[in-house]
This record gives structure tokens, sequence and C-alpha cells, in this order.
């Protein structure tokens, strides 16, 4: 049996659906564990007092991305088979963007903010009502703003295939920024609690 399941056809949509269903509560207990429930820590991140959600974020992803490139050595994943949304560059760069500024603003961002809700927390609450108002606004001026929503079209985009290299030097290249960014995480955390302190005294 090879992976991805679905794709070989080893069960249907309802049971993929459970599944997800499933691993969507998992999720969201490790992130509620992780401290990731709480705006204050989420927040933080950007102004460099706390890089938690770097560190655990891009251990994910990086455990992630090992994880499905060796099991496509030994042939357990085929990953042409494994769904990658199409880019459009600009527009997905200012949607980037706005998400971040909602982050910073709001301190959650859609997952987190569900998460958060799901405790009780009230800020998070009001955080997905202005989601929501947020997606209805979308949703009314898509009409005036679909051409360029569609611009910047560039297909099924990977960094192998885009910069025409093997996907073990990027899995190493990735690995290496890893550590490049844990490293200036912790320094990052230190020069700001020396900050702080030093403002405290």
């Amino acid at each position: 049996m090879n992976a991805p399941f679905f794709k070989f056809e080893y069960f249907n949509s309802d049971v993929s659906l459970i599944i997800a269903f499933v691993i969507g509560i998992a999720f969201g207990i490790a992130l509620e564990k992780g401290g990731f429930g709480r705006a204050t820590i989420l927040a933080s991140q950007f102004y460099f007092t706390n890089m938690r959600v770097l560190k655990v974020m891009f251990t994910a992803i990086v455990t992630a991305m090992l994880g499905l490139y060796f099991l496509s050595v030994i042939g357990f994943v085929d990953l042409s088979l494994v769904y990658l949304t199409q880019t459009n560059l600009l527009p997905m760069a200012v949607g980037g963007l706005i998400a971040g500024l909602g982050f910073i603003i709001g301190g959650y961002c859609p997952g987190t903010s569900m998460v958060a809700v799901a405790t009780g927390k009230l800020d998070a609450m009001v955080f997905v009502v202005g989601m929501i108002f947020g997606i209805l606004v979308f949703g009314e001026m898509f009409p005036g703003i679909e051409n360029f929503f569609n611009s910047g079209f560039m297909g099924t985009v990977t960094l192998p295939s885009y910069f025409n290299l093997s996907y073990g030097l990027v899995v190493f290249l990735v690995v290496l920024m890893a550590v490049g960014a844990f490293a200036a995480a912790e320094w990052g955390e230190k020069v700001m609690a020396a900050k702080t302190g030093k403002e405290k005294l």
C-alpha cells in the first residue's frame, strides 16, 4: 500500500472527511497545548520577544518535508500525486501581507482563532466575527478584483522545478535555512530580553 492513500482510492470521500475531521481536532489540541490559543504569545512573534511560533511551525514544516522526501525515496509516497495549489504570485503576496497585518493587529490567524474560540476566549470570538465580516466584504468586492485575483498565474510551481534543482538539494537548503532561522530567533529573543530588562531598571 502506497501513499497518498486517497489518490490511490484506498478509501472514499466520506472516509476522507472523517479522517480530516480527526486530524483537525488533533491539530487544534496540539495548537492549544503549544500555547497558540493565546493572542499574546502569537503577537509577541512580531516583536521578537517570543519566537515560539517560528520555531514550532518551522519544525513542523521541516519534519513534514523530510518525511515526505524520504518516504518518496523508498517508494512509499508518490510526490507527483501530492496535492499542490496553483500559484498566482502577486495576488498571493498581497493576500499574505493583508493576512500578516491582521495577524499582528488581532493576534490570531484563522486557525489559531478557532482554537481560542473553542476554549472560550472573547478576543478570539471578536476576531472570528471580524474575519467573517472580511470574507463577506471580499465576496462583495470580488467581481471588481477578479482580474487581479487571477493575475500572475504560474501554474503548479515547486522550488525544485522553478530553480531546476534536485529535491534533495532543496531539502538540504531548507534545513540549513531552518537552522539559521532558529539561531536568529534565539538571538532576537536574547536581545529583546536584555533590552526589556534594561528598560525596567
